[in-house]
């Protein structure tokens, strides 16, 4: 398995997995946001990065980090804000191998810390997550400011 940066040419493959993300979390994007993600990935001064995790030429798993200043540190945290695997390719260490890949990309980008947020009933993930990081007990509040009413959702 090998992980990289995701280039112009793994837009296709991006997507499918990028569209079973957000079907696993029963989110739904426009189109135009779906470009501007992809977008990000290659732009000189966004702090989000794509990796893939690739068998062959299989893209089998992404993830995607935002690099960010904190309040609490000099040096810039890394949120790892998706993590998804092919169905047929779970259980098979390609997320471990993206968390390992994140966490060295943070490293290298100067930051002190690397977190995420999954779903409480996200329970394979969580075996993994229980395995390589630690739990804080913090809970994820979440108000949507697209229109100016205070509207609550589940998290994603």
């Amino acid at each position: 398995m090998n992980v990289r940066r995701l280039q112009p040419g793994d837009r296709a493959q991006w997507e499918e997995l990028w569209q079973g993300y957000l079907d696993f979390y029963e989110h739904q994007l426009d189109a135009a946001t779906t470009d501007h993600t992809w977008g990000r990935f290659f732009g000189d001064d966004s702090p989000v990065i794509g990796l893939g995790a690739f068998e062959g030429d299989d893209l089998v798993g992404i993830c995607h980090l935002v690099m960010h200043a904190s309040t609490w540190s000099v040096s810039p945290y890394c949120y790892l804000n998706d993590l998804f695997v092919r169905s047929d390719c779970r259980t098979r260490g390609v997320g471990r191998t993206l968390i390992s890949a994140a966490s060295e990309e943070a490293r290298v980008a100067g930051a002190s810390k690397i977190y995420w947020q999954t779903h409480t009933d996200n329970a394979t993930a969580r075996r993994l997550y229980d395995q390589v990081a630690g739990n804080l007990g913090f809970i994820v509040y979440e108000s949507e400011l697209d229109d100016g009413q205070k509207t609550f959702s589940t998290p994603v």
